[in-house]
């Protein structure tokens, strides 16, 4: 097998280059894979996929790099420091299990797994073994969102009154989980990134259009300890692809729209004032309308960013923002979503029922 030879981050004089294998191949891992060959502190040295089509395909494009089709094949190997899993959500916690008790600091492609329950076992196992777990959250890396991080940690927006979300597109329809799952974790990694306070409430309603009981559109409301709220609009119905995030504070409104690519974000000095209670006797707006500023929003590869946060959070120069924490509060209310979700679904079932 040819190894490839790489120039690392040093390190008290000592080359630091993590060899690390990959599990998976299908629609998300290539762009995995061409991330960590491209990366500096990390040696690719092997994938495992179940596909014969997608191993003839790893064995075409990287000729150097060993191709299994078991993960446990993977996950033995004492030389691989660390396992990025690029599989289906359902087998995120038994790959992730496995690859943690065998030592093997993890990153795992979102949502983490599909239970609250897994996601806390997956994050007791990493703190006892003292192994990094993160979940691969992308657009925290993104420059739109780094923007908006930067914006509003600096109080540009003034106290965040609320999220507004739409990403729908036509398809890509999952087969093994629903458009909640699928689409819901790049907006609550982004708003769970800019708000830790408590969550008191969230609501979900869903509608299946393809197949029974697994949501092709959804709506989930999400309403937080001191009164902000997050909407999100979710779907795999829309004829047109949107991406677009919208956040209200006090002092200013921001928008995002990841498909513009002169504009992406527009930050508003727009809002509504009102007079204290004692001088009105009327709740009468005083609505404020100003100027409309687009910050200049780098230009980088989110997931470059990802696999370089992963390599500085293993080697300890960096804390994790997007750690087994991070992970678990974000299946902690896609779960609280789904359970409301299938309510509403039970309850449209019946009611249509009811009518024939």
């Amino acid at each position: 097998m040819v190894t490839k030879l790489k120039l690392g981050k040093i390190n008290g004089g000592v080359q630091q280059v993590m060899k690390v294998g990959v599990v998976g191949f299908g629609y998300w891992g290539p762009n995995i894979v061409r991330n960590l060959q491209a990366s500096a502190d990390f040696d690719l040295v092997a994938i495992a996929d179940r596909s014969d089509e997608a191993r003839r395909k790893i064995s075409r494009l990287y000729p150097g790099l060993e191709v299994l089709e078991d993960a446990d094949d993977l996950i033995v190997r004492q030389d691989i420091e660390a396992v990025v899993i690029v599989t289906p959500v359902a087998t995120h916690f038994p790959i992730g299990r496995k690859a943690l008790l065998a030592g093997k600091h993890v990153l795992i492609e979102k949502p983490l797994c599909t239970s609250v329950a897994e996601a806390e076992e997956l994050v007791a196992i990493a703190k006892c073994g003292q192994r990094t777990l993160m979940v691969d959250h992308t657009f925290l890396f993104s420059g739109p969102v780094q923007t908006i991080r930067q914006v509003a940690a600096g109080g540009g927006l003034g106290k965040i009154c609320y999220f507004d979300s739409i990403r729908v597109n036509l398809g890509l329809f999952q087969p093994d989980v629903n458009v909640l799952w699928d689409l819901a974790p790049h907006d609550l990694s982004i708003i769970c990134a800019l708000r830790d306070d408590e969550i008191v409430g969230v609501e979900a309603t869903g509608y299946c259009h393809v197949n029974a009981m697994l949501p092709d559109m959804a709506y989930v409301t999400i309403h937080f300890a001191d009164d902000a709220v997050a909407h999100l609009n979710l779907s795999w119905m829309s004829p047109v692809k949107v991406r677009r995030f919208a956040i209200g504070g006090t002092d200013r409104m921001l928008i995002w729209d990841d498909l513009d690519q002169d504009q992406k974000i527009r930050i508003y000095s727009s809002g509504i004032e009102f007079q204290p209670e004692t001088d009105r006797s009327t709740i009468i707006p005083d609505y404020r309308i100003g100027d409309i500023y687009s910050p200049r929003v780098p230009r980088n590869e989110a997931l470059a960013g990802v696999v370089g946060h992963f390599a500085n959070v293993i080697n300890g120069s960096e804390a994790s923002i997007m750690d087994g924490r991070a992970g678990l509060r974000v299946v902690r209310i896609l779960e609280d979503a789904q359970q409301k979700l299938d309510v509403s679904l039970r309850d449209l079932q019946a009611k249509r029922k009811d009518r024939r």
